[in-house]
């Protein structure tokens, strides 16, 4: 078998399942990926689609993850939804895209099997 690598794991502090409840975590479907060249950092404008929850924007810091914005289109993502809008660059950052945070900066994207749909609720 192969070995289990050990990273250092500090929680960052105590939440309780009201703090996770008062959070709206939906599954979206990217309908589309476009690279930002007015953002500071690199990223992708992305739109969202939530189904009941409407079609939403959001910047994410990604082509260093996925260089070709067009993989991205069509994948099934987990985002918090409820989070207030940000402007960045001019753009109206509605919803915050969920990923790992490895230690390499890359950014892999959080998703869902087939079988879940736009809209639903994560819990």
């Amino acid at each position: 078998m192969g070995e289990t690598i050990q990273r250092d794991f500090r929680p960052s502090g105590s939440a309780t399942i009201e703090d996770f409840e008062r959070l709206d975590i939906r599954v979206g479907r990217i309908l589309s990926a476009e690279t930002f060249p007015e953002a500071r950092r690199p990223a992708y404008r992305l739109r969202i689609d939530f189904g009941p929850g409407g079609i939403r924007g959001s910047s994410a810091q990604l082509p260093g993850t996925y260089p070709d914005p067009a993989v991205l289109v069509g994948r099934l993502v987990v985002a918090v939804v409820n989070f207030p809008p940000r402007r960045v660059a001019g753009f109206r950052s509605e919803v915050l895209v969920l990923g790992a945070l490895p230690d390499d900066g890359r950014i892999p994207l959080l998703s869902v099997d087939e079988g879940a749909s736009p809209g639903d609720p994560i819990g």
